[in-house]
């Protein structure tokens, strides 16, 4: 009889917080991004950088990101951007 491995989830596995850091210092170096939406990513970038970011620090940087996700300002590239590091953010809680 086989012995089951438990499979590990291969999105959790791949998403690291430094790629989200590094996707949302992308973002900040953009012109193109509204003053508004900077600060915004600059708190997100705070909270994820602090070595003691727990699951509920990210969940605080999701819905940061969330909300100003909405921005009519927004390009269409950079709103693109927010969601995947929204949705990476998700898979590392």
């Amino acid at each position: 009889m086989r012995s089951r491995r438990s499979c590990p989830n291969p999105v959790s596995e791949m998403v690291k917080k430094e790629d989200v850091i590094t996707l949302l210092e992308t973002i900040m170096n953009d012109r193109g991004v509204p003053k508004n939406v900077k600060s915004s990513v600059d708190e997100a970038l705070r909270v994820l950088k602090n070595p003691k970011a727990n699951s509920m620090k990210i969940a605080e940087s999701v819905s940061i990101l969330d909300e100003v996700g909405t921005d009519p300002n927004l390009s269409v590239y950079t709103r693109t951007l927010l969601w995947d590091a929204v949705s990476k953010l998700e898979a590392l809680k």
